[in-house]
């Protein structure tokens, strides 16, 4: 080994130890950095405190400290730029802006979906084990779905279904993928026949988007999926990103509508299970061929298209019988 003494070497292990021993270094050029400095008017040595937020499922993020407050930048995911549309998202802002229910937008670019927004101090996400907190959740989803707003693009499930599946660059890895996916078309007929009423919806409704502040107000954030939509796929994308079992769901179902869900209702919601199901195994599906792989995750998905396949099935018989 060749032995060097401490003096003589810096361990780096952050943009700032970085900074303060290189400035001219070509690695802090970062277009990140660069979109914070020119919204803030800063110089790079401005912006302290970088961390790495738990990296999502679609985009990586990271806390920064600017003039003594705290940010959140959001860098778009691997393959991100096919999977969103940037203009769609920037629309669903501008509708939600004066109502208050996601997060304060302090840059957005529309052609990369890099955003800044502000840090929430003293907030945790929604516990999908702490049914309180799940109750607080389902009421304030539930009074932003009676804004009815409107957007001018919809999320049509089974175009996403076969947008995810043509990004595959090869089948599915179920073997039983395509009986699965005829299943699912005969729930998406019941749900058409039942004429849902559309308003924009969130898609993305999962525990980690609510945010409950210090005074118990509720804010939604990550509205990247959102646009027109039978509001109560909403529910049945909180359950599935929840991992609820069947008792679970029922549960979640009866809180969101006061124990007041009936039959055509309930079989329509466990058909958006199924649906999502098979939409976000596609999406997994895809994000695995980049190299990212969400192991269980990705099965569990596979299972709610299968198996709320058989509840729906059942409840429909049910309604039949009536």
């Amino acid at each position: 080994a060749r032995i060097y003494p401490n003096n003589e070497f810096s361990e780096i292990n952050t943009y700032e130890q970085l900074l303060e021993l290189d400035r001219d270094s070509d690695h802090l050029d970062n277009e990140a950095i660069e979109i914070i400095q020119s919204t803030f008017s800063v110089d790079k040595n401005e912006i302290h405190d970088i961390k790495t937020l738990k990296k999502g499922m679609t985009n990586r993020s990271f806390i920064f400290s600017c003039k003594n407050k705290r940010y959140i930048m959001r860098i778009p995911g691997e393959g991100t730029d096919e999977l969103i549309n940037r203009e769609h998202e920037y629309e669903v802002y501008k509708t939600i802006k004066d109502y208050h229910v996601g997060e304060e937008i302090l840059y957005f670019n529309r052609e990369n979906g890099f955003k800044i927004t502000k840090f929430i101090d003293d907030a945790r996400n929604c516990n999908a084990q702490n049914w309180d907190e799940v109750k607080k959740c389902m009421q304030f989803l539930k009074k932003f779905h009676n804004l009815k707003l409107k957007v001018s693009h919809e999320f049509n499930l089974i175009e996403q279904v076969n947008f995810y599946e043509g990004l595959r660059k090869s089948n599915s890895m179920y073997d039983d993928y395509d009986s699965t996916k005829k299943n699912i078309l005969e729930l998406y007929r019941f749900i058409n026949e039942c004429k849902p009423e559309y308003c924009l919806t969130h898609i993305d409704a999962n525990p980690d988007n609510f945010i409950i502040k210090s005074d118990n107000k509720i804010l939604l954030i990550d509205w990247e999926y959102a646009g027109m939509q039978d509001p109560h796929l909403d529910i049945a994308m909180f359950g599935i990103y929840s991992l609820y079992n069947e008792d679970e769901m029922d549960k979640l179902i009866d809180i969101y509508f006061d124990g007041k869900c009936d039959l055509k209702d309930k079989a329509k919601i466990y058909s958006y299970i199924a649906i999502s199901g098979l939409l976000w195994s596609n999406w997994c599906e895809y994000k695995r061929e980049l190299g990212v792989d969400f192991g269980e995750y990705s099965l569990r998905q596979y299972r709610y298209a299968k198996d709320y396949y058989r509840k729906a099935k059942l409840l429909m018989g049910e309604i039949n019988n009536e």
